[in-house]
């Protein structure tokens, strides 16, 4: 396990070196300004002097290479730079708001994780039966509907229907302090919904891994040998059914960061979505590099996870093969 660890630490250094440079080359080819977004509405009035300035001051006058090199060494010391659209440091911006992304995706990957496998389990024992129809049928529906519509019809009819669930941010709106339970319910509809958004996957896997191991040899035998129905559902049918789920843990993570960063903006969470949007849109290259990193690291790891996890369920699989 440490070793294959090992190789993926080596192996993940030249792709986030990569996607760093990536980034910065994206980010110079593209037609939006940074200093004009940064100047803002001054921006339209200064003189071109002044606006030179800037530019040398932001340091985007310098050749490419060189801002990403100097961004990269310094990286490396623990120092990200500075936002130039947050107008503050790079690290300051993604400590303010790294630990809500990360409740809102924790909790919805567990949703996910958890509702997936037990509609899964339900469905794969009678497959073909009315649960599976019904079950089976929103799954696939679910896999077209975009996060972000799912996120406004949550809105409209849990917030505006109802009344039962908050429309969005992380507060009431006449409070001045975030409490665990004001946190708690201002989770409910954005996790549920990024939750959702990611359930088909994981239910159509165990559906079909379960399934497929009822009708193995080892599961009849387990059954001819009197073995309770429960346990052979969950000590036999279940283990064997679960294994490719569990490659899915890695190759979601992409899916769950857009689809994160999609109900951050629809519910107003205090993520990272708007500090993303706006370092893309305003060509922020030091906050673009770093968060980019992140979610690139976020990616490598998940594929690390998946592997770790199959070979602790599956002993024939070897870590270090």
């Amino acid at each position: 396990m440490a070793r294959m660890t090992g190789r993926r630490a080596l192996a993940a250094v030249p792709v986030l070196l990569a996607v760093t440079f990536a980034v910065f080359a994206v980010a110079a080819a593209s037609p939006f300004d940074p200093v004009k977004a940064y100047a803002g509405t001054a921006g339209l009035t200064a003189s071109q002097e002044n606006l030179d300035q800037l530019r040398a001051n932001l340091g985007v006058d310098r050749p490419l290479v060189t801002r990403w090199w100097e961004w990269l060494t310094a990286a490396l010391h623990g120092d990200l730079g500075d936002s130039s659209v947050m107008r503050q440091p790079v690290a300051d911006v993604i400590t303010e708001r790294i630990g809500w992304s990360a409740l809102l995706a924790t909790t919805a990957f567990l949703v996910a994780i958890l509702l997936g496998t037990a509609l899964g389990v339900l469905a794969g024992r009678r497959r073909g039966g009315p649960l599976d129809r019904t079950v089976s049928s929103v799954a696939y529906t679910l896999e077209a509907a975009p996060a972000f519509w799912l996120g406004l019809l949550a809105i409209w009819f849990f917030a505006l229907k109802l009344g039962a669930l908050p429309a969005g941010g992380l507060t009431d709106t006449a409070s001045d302090t975030v409490t665990l339970d004001q946190v708690a319910g201002h989770l409910v509809l954005p996790a549920l919904v990024l939750g959702v958004s990611q359930l088909p996957w994981f239910y159509l896997y165990v559906r079909q891994g379960v399934g497929d191991a009822l009708d193995e040899d080892p599961v009849r035998g387990a059954r001819a040998r009197g073995l309770r129905e429960r346990t052979v559902l969950l000590g036999h049918a279940l283990r064997s059914g679960m294994l490719p789920m569990l490659t899915l843990v890695g190759s979601r993570v992409p899916e769950l960061i857009t689809g994160a960063l999609l109900v951050e903006t629809v519910f107003s969470w205090p993520g990272i979505a708007a500090a993303t949007v706006q370092a893309a849109t305003s060509v922020d290259f030091p906050l673009l590099a770093a968060l980019t990193v992140l979610a690139t690291a976020a990616v490598l790891l998940g594929n690390l996870l998946s592997d770790l996890l199959y070979g602790l369920a599956d002993p024939r699989v070897g870590f270090d093969g």
